[in-house]
């Protein structure tokens, strides 16, 4: 197989924007949220742009300081932006969502690179950092997820055992949505990116494969420990709420 990536050119590209436009334009003619969209789109682009040229002076660099640094700010940002909807609790819950996201999403990260894959130096940028992205990612989404739900649960009443129950499952849908759907409705980003570039569908597959196995990991553990060790300051302040 061919092992060239096909280039897109910049005037291509904006070829992709030009449906993004309609769409936002039928938000505007429908009195949406227009300007949201437009704002994500936008902030897409920089933050797309700006990571490109960053992880080509990251990859040059091969400093394991460099990457260490990267991943720290991964975790941390990870962990403020899961906390996302509940606002109020979010500065006394960050500790707890950070070494949530630490102790599962570090584990599994340290598992894939260093068993599984094997690597000679455990900072090599073109595997830890795509991964990490991935592991902390799914990871924050998790513990966003299991939060709300069991906030919600709380608020109505249900025991913390129960809500902790219904909050996991919550978090665990889309990844294990994922499951049944890989291969089947979808190719996900790291084969589809892989087959493009050339590399065979067969390897290609057991890279998913393993994919997929540390973002089910990833999201249940992480999940799992937020929950324990967030227990007390949870059920308080859910209390609180109740009370006022």
């Amino acid at each position: 197989m061919s092992t060239t990536i096909q280039t897109i050119p910049i005037i291509n590209l904006v070829i992709a924007l030009v449906p993004v436009i309609a769409l936002i334009a039928v938000l505007h003619r429908w009195s949406l949220d227009s300007f949201k969209a437009m704002y994500g789109v936008l902030r897409m682009l920089v933050q797309l742009m700006l990571i490109g040229y960053l992880l080509a002076f990251i990859f040059a660099a091969d400093n394991g300081w460099i990457i260490g640094g990267v991943l720290i700010v991964m975790v941390v940002a990870a962990s403020w932006i899961a906390l996302g909807n509940v606002p109020e609790q979010r500065l006394k819950l960050f500790g707890y969502a950070l070494a949530s996201i630490i102790v599962a999403g570090g584990l599994t990260l340290l598992l894939v690179t260093q068993l599984i894959l094997s690597l000679a130096n455990w900072y090599s940028p073109q595997y830890v950092i795509p991964l990490a992205g991935m592991i902390f990612a799914t990871a924050m989404n998790s513990i966003s997820l299991s939060v709300e739900r069991l906030t919600a649960e709380l608020g109505r009443g249900v025991s913390y055992d129960d809500a902790r129950g219904i909050a996991l499952n919550a978090a665990l849908i889309p990844i294990i949505n994922s499951l049944f759907a890989v291969g089947l409705v979808s190719l996900p980003g790291m084969m589809t990116g892989q087959i493009l570039s050339g590399i065979s569908p067969f390897i290609a597959a057991r890279y998913q494969i393993m994919v997929m196995c540390m973002l089910f990991t990833a999201a249940g553990f992480s999940a799992i420990i937020f929950l324990l060790i967030a227990r007390t300051l949870l059920i308080k302040n859910s209390q609180s709420v109740a009370a006022d």
